[in-house]
């Protein structure tokens, strides 16, 4: 089978499709919607997102080297679309997508309630790249909804409908397929792990 060879650019996908909260002290919070992020470091705990510099939330950012790492679940698709294609500069997205704002324990950008995980960053370097500028910042604080959690008090992010963004298009995630390592597992091992899943249920 052949394949075409296209011009250089970005095609790894899919991707997070999270809302980031932001916001200067005595003004309105706002949302920007991103794709470009992801996990840097484990140790310490380290995130980036990528942001032009045109962008309403970029010198919010900027200048208080702060912000909020909110994900995204099928049921806010319709917010989390609007908060990247909507500038903060002439809406309030918390007002008019009906998102609560709730502090954050160690930054002063608000969390978005209605998110099953916020995550809570300080900016520890602006990378500027070209188009995007990179946040590299340090995680200071994990919100986890609770309303997910089992009876082990096991917290089961994969039952809050998260979702993805894929070449345009916001993706629910599928079925699982498998787990980490379950490729070197040995037989017996991987019996065993299916009986007791199948106790659970």
């Amino acid at each position: 089978m052949g394949k075409q060879v296209w011009k250089p650019g970005n095609m790894i996908y899919p991707l997070p499709a999270v809302m980031v909260s932001c916001g200067r002290p005595g003004e309105k919070p706002n949302i920007i919607t991103v794709a470009w992020t992801g996990t840097v470091c484990t140790a310490p705990p380290m995130v980036y997102i990528s942001v032009r510099p045109e962008r309403y939330s970029y010198a919010i950012i900027e200048e208080t080297k702060e912000f909020v790492i909110n994900l995204t679940t099928k049921d806010l698709a319709a917010a989390t679309d609007y908060c990247g294609v909507r500038s903060g500069r002439d809406v309030d997205k918390f007002k008019e997508m009906k998102l609560t704002p709730v502090p954050g324990d160690k930054v002063k950008a608000p969390l978005i309630g209605e998110c099953p995980v916020n995550v809570e960053c300080r900016v520890t370097d602006i990378k500027k790249l070209g188009s995007h500028h990179m946040f590299l910042a340090e995680v200071l604080a994990v919100h986890a909804d609770e309303a997910y959690m089992d009876e082990k008090g096991r917290f089961d992010l994969n039952a809050t409908g998260l979702m993805a963004y894929s070449h345009g298009e916001y993706r629910e995630l599928g079925k699982k397929i498998g787990t980490f390592g379950y490729s070197v597992k040995k037989a017996g091992q991987s019996k065993s792990i299916h009986r007791k899943q199948k106790r659970r249920k």
